[in-house]
């Protein structure tokens, strides 16, 4: 595919043909921080005169940004990677080159493995090293298989262009921003600190000069990310030291921002000045991601989480002071090395004491490098199963319970996008369930007040109140 012909001169002969537009499809894996990342990377390469394609056939480069948290993370790419293989060697077949590049936590953690058993992969570049992308691309082009997996001393972020405004309205009426990288916890069963690094924050004139420009191209509610985004700290332009709280401060004084959220916190970060935010600002929505992972202490120790579970119900309670209609999510781990079956139910009273309007649920599986995946007394892969059905079947049973309580309250609620039916919006409600609503296309972007009339499986449905 082509441009049309760009005439310099009024002779004919001398009208230049334009060089052919290059397409790029990016597969993103796992969380909202790869989301964030893809976005950028694709605004880097726009740069260069890519355009984002959803057509992976027809792409002259395709990059899977990968992660590396979830079960067979690895091989799951691996087997993406043999399906891209055949792809290239087809195009190839009929004279059309197609480079292949892996991006992410897997490429940093298996950069040099990634290139041994995938020779059709041209390119794997790390996530501290994206703003680097273009010039690799132009090495590819020069016959070199590229590994970009050092981090990078320079800010990634000061080098990466800005989205223009056409692409961010493109993208919707939410955001995401990513604020912190990396992790310095050491969690026993985390891979990020070998994978992200260190924890790394963004100055707050960086911060804010990104969020006016989403909000400039029509954005209403920006979430903020990092992996341990609590730990985020920076100099405000008072001088002085700011936390999360700080900032989220800052980010009300945008007009026109409506809305604003984080993930994911450590229970260790959260301090007085960002509780105070929950209590203060009624632009951040009354939802928290706060990971526990267990309600065992004898595990939580073994995990080097460094809390308790009392230190965390504790917390709990004064958020919950401070912000009574909070909804609560978490992240929970079965069958860590070592779990017995009363740690497991330790973990099952903590559910229980706590209530939570959503979570997320997993069986333990070892991580490479991590030092879990050293530890002895593995649990049996059926114990893990059941234990999980029945955590799974506690945390569904709260979270039905959340939605039910929620028919028949009346909430503002942000119009994000069209949903399945015809004449119907979707929209995400202060607690980040899904809403269903009959209302025009024309509101997206547009907060109104509705009244919850039902709740299903996975979404709430409501009707817009005149």
């Amino acid at each position: 595919m082509t441009q049309e012909i760009a005439v310099l001169s009024a002779k004919p002969e001398m009208a230049l043909e334009s060089p052919p537009v290059r397409k790029v499809f990016v597969k993103t894996y796992g969380c909202q921080m790869n989301v964030y990342d893809s976005d950028r990377m694709t605004d880097a390469l726009a740069k260069d005169g890519y355009v984002s394609t959803d057509v992976m056939e027809d792409a002259d480069l395709v990059l899977l940004n990968t992660c590396h948290i979830r079960e067979k993370a690895a091989e799951k790419v691996y087997s993406a990677l043999g399906r891209l293989r055949d792809l290239k060697k087809k195009k190839a077949g009929e004279g059309r080159e197609m480079m292949i590049g892996v991006a992410g936590c897997v490429a940093q953690a298996e950069g040099d493995e990634i290139l041994r058993r995938a020779p059709a992969v041209d390119l794997v570049i790390g996530p501290q090293t994206y703003h680097r992308l273009p010039e690799a691309l132009k090495r590819v082009q020069r016959g070199e298989r590229v590994l970009e997996t050092d981090y990078a001393i320079e800010d990634k972020f000061e080098h990466l262009p800005a989205p223009d405004k056409a692409k961010t309205k493109a993208r919707g009426v939410t955001a995401f921003l990513t604020v912190q990288e990396g992790c310095d916890k050491f969690c026993t069963f985390c891979v990020v600190p070998y994978t992200r690094g260190s924890e790394v924050s963004r100055p707050v004139a960086q911060i804010v000069a990104e969020a006016q420009k989403l909000v400039d191209a029509g954005v209403r509610e920006i979430t903020l990310l990092g992996q341990n985004v609590n730990a985020w700290h920076g100099v405000g332009a008072d001088g002085e030291k700011w936390g999360l709280g700080e900032l989220l401060q800052r980010l009300t004084r945008i007009e026109g921002l409506a809305r604003l959220r984080y993930t994911t916190s450590h229970p260790r970060d959260m301090d007085d000045s960002l509780i105070d935010a929950h209590r203060d600002l009624p632009q951040l929505m009354p939802y928290l991601h706060l990971p526990i992972q267990s309600g065992s202490n004898r595990i939580l120790k073994a995990m080097n989480r460094r809390h308790t579970t009392a230190e965390y119900i504790a917390l709990i309670a004064r958020i919950k002071a401070a912000r009574p209609d909070l909804a609560l999510s978490g992240d929970f781990i079965v069958g860590f090395p070592g779990e017995t079956d009363e740690d497991f139910e330790d973990t099952l009273r903590l559910v229980e004491t706590v209530g939570y309007a959503q979570a997320f649920s997993f069986k333990y599986s070892t991580r490479p490098g991590t030092p879990g995946a050293d530890l002895g007394d593995q649990v049996p892969e059926d114990v893990k199963a059941k234990r999980l059905e029945r955590l799974q079947a506690l945390l569904l049973k709260q979270q039905n319970e959340f939605a039910q309580a929620c028919i028949g309250k009346t909430i503002d609620l942000l119009l994000e996008k069209p949903g399945r039916m015809p004449g119907q919006l979707i929209g995400r409600s202060p607690w980040l369930q899904s809403v269903n609503v009959d209302a025009n296309s024309s509101q997206i972007g547009d907060i109104v007040s509705v009244r919850i009339t039902g709740a299903g499986p996975n979404s709430l449905f409501a009707e817009v109140v005149s």
